[in-house]
């Protein structure tokens, strides 16, 4: 694992809940140039549609230079600003599915100024015809009767014949039964802003995001791009069952993609993602299957009276399994300025970012930061070489998304070349598969030494870990802990049971002395054990030193 201190070129921070700040600038191929994908035009005229065809679509994107859109309307979309957006709301009854096939009625989002793309929706239907059973794309054109606005709104300027749609949301259930949520007021997934989407997970709160792809984040001298959703394709599902298929065109400036998710609503979110990507050009970062969350401050690290919150974040660490079998915790941190942590694998099993501090009492937010959901990314097939890569940002407010884990390739992103992807993610409290082994819950820091002799180069750390093994073992025994340090010296190690009574819950205490500054942090590695056997996963920590 490398921790180092990366440029800020080309990032741009997003705004929580719609994603409004990455949405600036971002440009789609227009309707009227884009003539690889059948047009439609109306509900009544129809294509033929299958996910070969729009491999075969994004394939042919990727041989020409990519065209953005010149989007018309621009003085009208710079007038829907946050507040006029948000009093755009869709009309319920008139939702894609409202009255089946399916389960789950699709409603559409109004753009603004912070959500320029015009993203182009189509219902899939099979054709009567049974001697040939294809299956038919019918476009969905944008209506302003379609939502309900304010009278004086600026979106009743919108040119109905340029204007589209922004996103979508997913609606929980129209056959819900009691205690289940009213479709017409609750969703449980949402699309929107070139190609970010995110889920609620079994706690019915948003946070985290994950998107379609990430193209050159904190690359040195290297501007970021946002790869845009230009088309969705809704196929309904039947009646009984918890799924929904969307197919997805993506097109960016550097390559271009087709995408498939088999998303499946129970207890909490699981989405099969399939795509298919073709470079334009060569890409210096290629991030695959990124997830974007929020980081601000935690008990480990707060500033004095800089909130009045003990904790502010949507996650508060990545969790990693490798290839290899061992588990990886590593807690998040606002950096002072851009770090880029790589986790060197090959084959992982998965990782994401979780949210593990699950008590009100931890935040004392309305928002309910104990009930955002975590997202975990499971390969679905081997992914050979390459790099788990954290991003970590400075930021001094919590409506700016500063955290980034992505899977990175070793493989060189090459213009020309096309790649396969298969993965699944889950949107849940916890990891689907966590283990037998006791995880980190908590991660304290303070001074080391002792009251009236406290070294000024002395950091006192307690990890606490918490799971089955540690309860099971006998009452004499005592953990032993595997600590180091890439600089400074380990010092004052304890181990003890934590005074809550609880039996499974165990404490590491250790102090980190002489640590040279310097710009790159300190690595710290901590797991338990008794003898050979090993009783947790891997806390790693990335210690600032300057």
């Amino acid at each position: 694992m490398t921790d180092t201190a990366a440029p800020a070129a080309g990032f741009k921070p997003l705004r929580r809940r719609f994603l409004a700040l990455l949405a600036l600038g971002i440009a789609s191929r227009s309707w009227s140039s884009d003539t690889s994908v059948p047009d439609t035009g109306t509900t009544t005229a129809a294509t033929p549609f299958s996910f070969d065809g729009l491999i075969a679509a994004a394939q042919d994107l990727a041989r020409h230079d990519f065209v953005p859109d010149l989007q018309p309307d621009q003085a009208v979309l710079d007038r829907i600003d946050w507040n006029a957006h948000g009093q755009i709301h869709f009309k319920a009854d008139t939702a894609l599915f409202a009255d089946g096939p399916g389960q789950y009625p699709i409603e559409f989002f109004h753009p603004g100024r912070f959500f320029r793309n015009r993203v182009r929706m189509y219902r899939l239907d099979a054709a009567l015809d049974a001697a040939h059973p294809t299956t038919q794309a019918h476009e969905i054109p944008y209506s302003a009767d379609l939502f309900d606005m304010p009278a004086d709104s600026p979106a009743h300027a919108m040119n109905a014949q340029h204007a589209g749609f922004a996103g979508f949301r997913v609606q929980e259930s129209r056959t819900g039964g009691p205690g289940q949520p009213d479709w017409r007021t609750n969703d449980w997934a949402a699309f929107l802003g070139a190609s970010y989407f995110r889920a609620i997970g079994d706690q019915y709160q948003y946070g985290l995001s994950a998107r379609g792809v990430a193209v050159n984040t904190i690359e040195n001298g290297v501007t970021e791009e946002f790869p845009a959703f230009t088309r969705f394709y809704f196929e309904p599902g039947a009646a009984d069952s918890h799924t929904i298929v969307i197919y997805a065109l993506l097109d960016g400036p550097s390559l271009a993609g087709a995408y498939r998710f088999t998303m499946t609503r129970e207890q909490d979110v699981r989405m099969d993602v399939e795509a298919r990507l073709f470079l334009r050009r060569d890409i210096a970062r290629f991030g695959i299957a990124p997830a974007t969350s929020m980081y601000w401050f935690s008990g480990k690290d707060k500033p004095r009276q800089i909130d009045w919150r003990p904790q502010v974040h949507d996650s508060d660490g990545l969790a990693m399994w490798t290839g290899r079998g061992e588990r990886l915790w590593r807690p998040l941190n606002d950096p002072a300025g851009i770090r880029l942590s790589v986790f060197t694998d090959h084959n992982p099993r998965g990782f994401g970012l979780m949210q593990r501090q699950r008590h009100y009492d931890r935040y004392l937010d309305a928002v309910h930061y104990e009930r955002r959901p975590g997202l975990w990314i499971e390969p679905l097939d081997d992914w050979g070489d390459g790099s788990v890569q954290l991003i970590e940002l400075h930021t001094e407010e919590e409506i700016y998304d500063n955290i980034v884990a992505m899977w990175v390739p070793a493989t060189a992103a090459t213009a020309g070349s096309s790649h396969t992807l298969r993965y699944r993610l889950y949107w849940a409290a916890n990891e689907p598969d966590p283990g037998p082994l006791a995880r980190c819950v908590a991660t304290r820091i303070g001074r080391g030494g002792e009251p009236g002799s406290r070294p000024a180069d002395s950091v006192l750390f307690v990890v606490e870990f918490e799971g089955a093994l540690l309860a099971s073992l006998p009452q004499n025994v005592q953990p032993q802990a595997d600590i180091s340090a890439s600089r400074g010296q380990v010092a004052a190690i304890a181990i003890e049971r934590d005074p809550d009574g609880n039996p499974a819950h165990w404490r590491a205490r250790f102090e980190l002395r002489h640590a040279p500054t310097g710009d790159t942090p300190v690595e710290l590695r901590l797991a338990l054990r008794n003898a050979d056997q090993i009783l947790s996963e891997t806390w790693l920590y990335a210690h600032p030193v300057t």
